[in-house]
């Protein structure tokens, strides 16, 4: 019974520690953690965000602008695999700085392209020269 206790208690002061320093962590840290292998995989390139598409395009839009544009793909995402959205990662905004949660999407996801054509302030990026360069 004492060996019992003692576990116990050593059980209770290492769970304590860890939520301690879970509750000291930076925010950028705990929000990197959240992502997972989703965020590592969005830094090898192996996933993208919208933003990221646009910015290699050359695209020069308003953050409004860019919002529409992931609206528009993720509606043509959504319509290309019955209803299901696209995997979510935790990722700073450009120019605010607050982490919010964005789809992201393999690079050669036909919804980017597809809402590329869709959404009006990015038709003139969905021609030859440039599907060459995605």
């Amino acid at each position: 019974m004492i060996a019992s206790n003692r576990t116990r208690r050593a059980a209770l002061r290492t769970i304590a520690r860890i939520h301690q320093a879970a509750r000291r962590v930076s925010k950028a840290l705990a929000y990197r953690t959240r992502s997972g292998l989703i965020a590592a995989a969005v830094d090898q390139g192996t996933l993208i965000r919208t933003g990221d598409l646009l910015d290699r395009l050359g695209a020069d839009l308003k953050d409004g602008q860019r919002s529409w544009y992931g609206r528009h793909t993720a509606k043509a995402y959504r319509a290309a695999h019955l209803g299901a959205d696209a995997v979510k990662v935790w990722a700073q905004h450009r120019t605010t700085g607050k982490w919010i949660h964005v789809h992201v999407y393999a690079p050669t996801d036909p919804a980017l392209y597809a809402a590329l054509t869709a959404y009006k302030a990015t038709r003139y990026l969905s021609q030859a020269d440039f599907a060459e360069v995605a």
